[in-house]
């Protein structure tokens, strides 16, 4: 578990940190948006009060309020999940992952009623017209992961061999 709350971290703060300098420093929230390295990295301002790709976004207060408790539940379903099933390295760096960046966007709907969402690539003569945040990459990166790296089994430990069950008969 230790893996795992060290990679929430990381990317927690990385995040966070991304955002305040990008949203309150550069100031984008102001200027809208600011060409990096066009057409491949801009930061494009956009506030999402939905889910991805702003669905639901029309929906009010509400909306913040259920997705800020949806994405608490999922957290709090992937750290048990990890914690009972102790699964390895790999998963609890991808749950880390997940963790971190779910907890990054909820600090954003807390602090700003919306998601702070400002990278925005583009390439090959496609023009991307959506923009997404760190959290964001890690929440799809720790998701995909959980899917790869985790076993089928339960009931497995660290190098993958069969864990002896927690309820055992003494003889």
């Amino acid at each position: 578990m230790r893996v795992l709350w060290i990679t929430a971290g990381i990317v927690l703060l990385l995040d966070q940190v991304s955002k305040y300098i990008v949203v309150h420093r550069l100031n984008l929230r102001s200027v809208g948006d600011i060409d990096v390295w066009p057409p491949y990295l801009n930061f494009r301002m956009a506030w999402n009060r939905g889910v991805n790709f702003g669905l639901l976004a029309d929906e009010g207060n509400l909306t913040r309020w259920i997705l800020i408790v949806v994405a608490v539940a999922i957290t709090v379903w992937v750290l048990i999940w990890m914690w009972r099933d102790r699964q390895g390295r790999w998963a609890m760096i991808s749950g880390g992952l997940l963790v971190g960046g779910a907890v990054g966007n909820v600090i954003d709907r807390l602090i700003y009623g919306a998601v702070a969402d400002f990278l925005n690539m583009s390439c090959c003569g496609l023009e991307n017209p959506y923009a997404f945040n760190v959290a964001d990459i890690a929440i799809f990166a720790g998701a995909l992961g959980l899917v790869l790296f985790t076993s089928g089994s339960s009931k497995t430990n660290k190098g993958g061999k069969p864990r002896k069950s927690r309820r055992q008969k003494t003889p």
